[in-house]
């Protein structure tokens, strides 16, 4: 570590798995250990995801510190870490909780290990709370569109040549419409609008009360995922030239109305889970893959079943060219937070978090906690 802060402490409190389903207070968890690329952040707020209910429920690393994103300050920077970062920095960033491998380092702890070119620092204009929605869900929306679906953009659109960002206004008629079913999730709204800011022509399914939330972050048209008709209005609006589409909500009915709605010519579809073989073998003209998010940081992803992966040093170098990218776009104003519902009661509102996601119940919103 060739940067420290006053003396650290000993320990910490951290929530850890304590078994299926089950998240525990440790109030004597050790801080987790610092690998020169490394920087360690104090951790300010933290951003309650789908994927902290689905993994607890059905791939739980016992005594493993839990949660993937947060917001903070960098309290130490390890000797190959990038030079931009100091300590003080306010930022944010994703880290992989729950996780055998490393079970000291997870977001829902006083203290975070993160690699430190997966740290996004914060603009002034935005709070703890706000940021601390970014991570996974810019990593989960770059990956997807940049390497699964292959869209006809790179993430080097998003910056233009001075360096600044990128052409989110000068979109042309004839670019290639994406479609991202689930627009109003935290993934969908960053899709969006990297999207937009590739120049490409972003359209979106979610419910209407959500219509103007998904136009206002760049979306070109929305659609009501609950009408019978929703495939067929797509068509209809793409003039069936559809051929990408991104499923951020990733059921059964959402990968069926992509697959409705992708183009006569067939196209790529990428989902969050594992696409049934029923959908897939409706359509052989659409391509189909789902992304594990989790290989962003490069080493290997120790879950149960279809959700392991080998270590992936190209997904970690593509996760840093992404977070580098939106740096920019960051600095420049021109990426928005998901809006953000702040629970109460520090550890026990992260819980409570927890529960909630697994309802099904939170919508154009990310639940958020302040836990310093």
């Amino acid at each position: 570590m060739s940067s420290v802060t006053s003396a650290l402490p000993q320990r910490q409190d951290a929530l850890v798995v304590a078994g299926p389903g089950q998240l525990s207070l440790r109030q004597d968890a050790p801080l987790p250990h610092m690998a020169p690329d490394m920087a360690l952040v104090r951790t300010v707020a933290v951003a309650i995801n789908p994927v902290d209910a689905k993994m607890l429920d059905y791939s739980p690393a016992v005594g493993a510190i839990h949660g993937y994103d947060f917001a903070g300050v960098v309290v130490a920077i390890g000797s190959d870490a990038p030079r931009h970062l100091s300590i003080g920095d306010r930022v944010a960033g994703a880290v992989h909780g729950n996780n055998s491998l490393e079970p000291r380092v997870g977001a829902f702890a006083q203290y975070v290990g993160a690699i430190a070119e997966l740290l996004l620092k914060i603009p002034d204009t935005m709070t703890f709370e706000e940021a601390s929605t970014l991570g996974i869900g810019l990593a989960t929306a770059g990956l997807a569109l940049f390497r699964e679906l292959e869209i006809p953009a790179s993430i080097g659109d998003l910056i233009d040549r001075d360096g600044r960002a990128g052409p989110a206004s000068d979109v042309t008629p004839n670019a290639t419409w994406v479609l991202v079913s689930g627009g109003s999730t935290a993934t969908g709204t960053r899709a969006i609008q990297l999207l937009k800011l590739a120049g490409l022509r972003p359209i979106t399914t979610c419910s209407p009360s959500n219509f103007a939330l998904v136009l206002g972050f760049g979306a070109e048209k929305a659609f009501d995922y609950r009408s019978p008709d929703c495939a067929k209005e797509i068509r209809a609006y793409t003039r069936n030239g559809l051929a990408y589409a991104l499923d951020c909500v990733s059921e059964s009915d959402s990968a069926q109305l992509c697959y409705g709605a992708i183009g006569r010519a067939g196209g790529r579809y990428c989902g969050l889970e594992p696409v049934r073989q029923a959908v897939a073998a409706s359509r052989p003209t659409v391509r189909a893959s789902w992304l594990m998010v989790l290989t962003m940081f490069g080493g290997r992803v120790a879950l149960d079943g279809e959700y392991a992966r080998e270590a992936s040093a190209a997904d970690r170098a593509l996760s840093a060219k992404i977070f580098a990218a939106t740096q920019t776009l960051l600095d420049n104003g021109r990426i928005k937070s998901h809006p953000v519902r702040v629970l109460a009661d520090s550890w026990a509102g992260v819980i409570q978090g927890v529960d909630i996601i697994r309802t099904g119940a939170v919508s154009g919103q990310k639940l958020v906690v302040r836990v310093d």
